[in-house]
């Protein structure tokens, strides 16, 4: 009973994954447990669709760890999946997996592993290649962030840029419905509703007309809850260029932890930020983390050249502080002073050639270079560990410097808890 046009492999997956009706006897299994399954059908050279034959089942549960009646009662939900493929396909939502071809790349890519195994979506399946800006923000925009949300929207349409957003109330919905006005592209990551969103009268006219494509990780009759946002946020990012935070409250909602989340992961997104006198303290603080403010002016006629540089500049940046405390340890293994003096040029903490100690010097010498980046972070007392992680140097070494400027005076030992600070110089 389960329809033709989806293939073997997410006949295999949605069944395993797929949440059909309020009360699903078996709890699907998660990502976590799907990517399981999924490293161990690659050893042994299997593809999903395989484990609709049964005797197949039986091994994949012993290779994956998965229990197997578990794993029978799921993939015996044939009856049932198609019921809800049909509903599904009559309002237009098609259904894709990790194993399809027209599957994202950029999720693939950018996400690896946590790339979600579905995909359920309404529109031109052309626009999965996605590219442009994730426009993203808080629900309670102020007039400020709604203006600034409309006229980047509009120049994404001026430059045949997508706009990517979550089409929840606030900046996302406004960036949307304003790219869609000026006759742009857009790709909204729902986090819920995808068969009632579909439908929409504005929104049918919209996919109709192959300007919008509607996608969702999440079974297509999904109600909101606070971890389906927080999922979302990462394909928002994945599917686009760049992303613009418009505005966002200070380690508060799905904004912040989004944009968070991206700026801390190794290979990013460029993540733009709306900076000004009256934006929120969540956009400051997000600039702390690594946003880039949003240009100010606007160049309408190089826009994504602009952008590409300022993300350019901000990347040489963050290889240059990530450089500055490992340098040293470099250079005892014999790397030129010459080539370790142009890494390290305009580093924070260091002011001139002098601060970057030569091949063979002592480890006295490279606690005097490093000194001052220690000391530029300690005008407030911080912890070890903070600084550990902030500094990315080892716990042992990072002991070792400390103990060393609290016998110099350069810095105080705080207790309860552990905390050191930088000791003002008198006069």
């Amino acid at each position: 009973m389960m329809n033709d046009f989806l293939t073997e492999d997410t006949k295999a997956i949605i069944l395993l994954c797929g949440v059909f009706g309020k009360d699903p006897s078996e709890k699907p299994l998660s990502l976590t447990e799907y990517s399981s399954l999924v490293r161990w059908l690659i050893g042994v050279k299997m593809r999903p669709g395989d484990l609709l034959q049964k005797e197949n089942t039986a091994e994949a549960a012993m290779g994956s760890g998965i229990d197997r009646q578990r794993l029978e009662s799921l993939l015996g939900r044939g009856v049932q999946l198609g019921f809800a493929v049909e509903e599904w396909q009559g309002s237009g939502i098609w259904i894709i997996s990790r194993s399809d071809a027209d599957y994202p790349a950029r999720y693939k890519k950018h996400l690896k592993d946590k790339a979600p195994p579905l995909l359920f979506g309404a529109g031109d399946r052309a626009l999965l290649k996605g590219g442009g800006l994730g426009i993203v923000g808080s629900r309670n925009v102020d007039q400020d962030g709604e203006a600034f949300t409309r006229q980047v929207a509009e120049l994404c349409a001026y430059k045949q840029m997508p706009v990517v957003s979550g089409g929840a109330r606030g900046a996302d919905r406004i960036s949307m419905t304003a790219v869609l006005e000026a006759g742009g592209l857009t790709i909204g990551i729902l986090a819920e509703n995808l068969l009632k969103k579909s439908v929409d009268r504005k929104n049918r006219h919209a996919i109709a007309d192959g300007r919008m494509l509607l996608l969702s990780p999440y079974h297509p009759n999904a109600r909101f809850t606070v971890g389906t946002a927080m999922g979302r946020n990462k394909l928002i990012y994945a599917m686009a260029d760049y992303g613009l935070v418009v505005s966002a409250e200070y380690k508060k909602g799905g904004t912040w932890a989004g944009a968070e989340e991206e700026l801390k992961r190794e290979i990013s997104r460029p993540v733009f930020v709306r900076m000004g006198d009256n934006v929120p303290r969540g956009n400051s603080r997000l600039q702390d983390l690594g946003a880039i403010p949003w240009p100010d002016p606007v160049d309408r006629n190089n826009f994504r050249r602009q952008l590409t540089d300022l993300a350019a500049g901000r990347q040489q940046k963050c290889r240059q502080k990530e450089l500055c405390l490992f340098d040293f340890e470099t250079l005892q293994d014999g790397q030129q002073n010459g080539k370790a003096e142009k890494e390290v040029s305009g580093s924070p903490g260091f002011t001139s050639s002098r601060d970057i100690p030569a091949p063979g010097k002592s480890d006295r010498s490279i606690y005097e270079a490093v000194l001052p980046l220690i000391l530029s972070r300690l005008e407030s007392p911080a912890t070890p560990e903070s600084l550990s992680e902030l500094l990315e140097v080892n716990r042992k070494q990072l002991n070792a410097w400390l103990k060393k400027a609290v016998d110099e005076n350069k810095i105080v030992r705080l207790s309860k808890p552990v905390r050191y600070q930088r000791v003002e110089a008198e006069g």
